[in-house]
């Protein structure tokens, strides 16, 4: 498969405003975008400014209460079940005009071991309603591993975990967004897997390890992976989701490479 690759403009371009962002994206070569949580702006808003551009969005998560200021999040949390249904509605609501290919569900973190199962058995439940609430949509329902050391907590941290409540769940619009860089800090081999399970995987994203910045700043052989995602039966995008070492357009050598 040809690599396809998109910008997440929750980490490149941030020189601008979300809303100049597109525009930068286009300017610089991609095609694709995609934002990690899109609720600042109206869909009508974004579907503008994705038509003028002529852009496609590719993926966008539901929103997860406090889990990027340290909290627990949203989708494994028992007593935040209701306010996790709203998050839902909120994202078909978007994803009907903005009609992403995928969207990711975080799954957040369990602070306290002795409730984990419960925690655990939040998200499974809560990924099958979003899975059955994005299918008639057309949209994949992705959920992704983070790595402990950046999320200390987090409740879905391995590829072995995201395949067990794949395997568990055994639902037909439910896949994997796999983080190249969020593996590689746990340890794993990002090529090997994604030669293993290209087929369970729904999106993948990456930036170099351990710092998260672009590729060519950190130990990950890029031209490798790229050339094995190249070779799998993976048919996605590749979102290019890393913190620019320098400026963002300085930061896109490997993407001109290309």
């Amino acid at each position: 498969m040809k690599l396809k690759f998109t910008a997440n403009l929750s980490l490149l371009f941030t020189e601008l405003d979300l809303i100049d962002r597109f525009a930068a994206a286009k300017q610089h070569g991609f095609t694709a975008v995609e934002i990690q949580f899109p609720y600042e702006l109206s869909a009508e808003t974004l579907q503008q400014v994705l038509q003028n551009n002529d852009l496609k969005l590719v993926l966008f998560n539901v929103a997860a209460d406090d889990l990027m200021q340290g909290g627990e999040g949203l989708a494994c949390v028992p007593e935040k079940r209701e306010q996790f249904r709203h998050a839902l509605q909120q994202a078909v609501d978007y994803a009907r005009v903005l009609k992403p290919e995928v969207i990711n569900i975080l799954a957040g973190r369990c602070f306290d071991n002795a409730r984990l199962v419960d925690y655990t058995q939040t998200f499974k439940d809560n990924l099958l309603l979003a899975a059955d609430m994005f299918a008639p949509l057309g949209i994949k329902t992705v959920f992704e591993a983070i790595n402990t050391h950046d999320m200390p907590a987090f409740i879905i941290h391995s590829g072995e975990q995201m395949l067990a409540v794949l395997a568990e769940l055994q639902h037909p619009n439910l896949f994997m967004q796999y983080d190249i860089y969020h593996a590689s800090r746990m340890g794993a081999d990002p090529a090997q897997f994604i030669r293993q399970y290209a087929d369970k995987i729904g999106h993948i994203q990456f930036a170099d390890s351990p710092n998260r910045g672009q590729p060519n700043t950190g130990q990950l052989d890029f031209k490798q992976l790229f050339s094995v995602i190249e070779q799998s039966n993976y048919a996605g995008w590749l979102g290019a989701e890393y913190k620019p070492v320098g400026s963002t357009i300085e930061s896109l050598n490997w993407f001109r490479s290309l």
